[in-house]
């Protein structure tokens, strides 16, 4: 998403015929856009969410012990809550 805005103003800037003054302006707010800490956050959390979406592996939960040294670890969409 935010390639696309910057993609977006990137054509804007090269296709503007309004001056040096409008491009400072809109290079400002692309360059403010893109280092706010909200920004970042919403990134970080839309990859940490592709990523979770994408991940292969199943999350495993632990069960009771058999032993000291030996857990049993089962997929988490095939525990059962007792």
């Amino acid at each position: 998403m935010l390639q696309l805005l910057v993609g977006v103003a990137a054509g804007y800037v090269l296709g503007t015929r309004a001056g040096r003054a409008r491009y400072e302006q809109i290079s400002k707010a692309a360059k403010a856009v893109a280092t706010s800490p909200a920004t970042k956050k919403v990134v970080e959390v839309g990859r940490q969410k592709l990523s979770d979406s994408l991940n292969t592996q199943p999350r495993l939960e632990p069960m009771k012990p058999i032993d000291e040294t030996t857990t049993v670890l089962v997929p988490h969409d095939r525990l059962r809550r007792n």
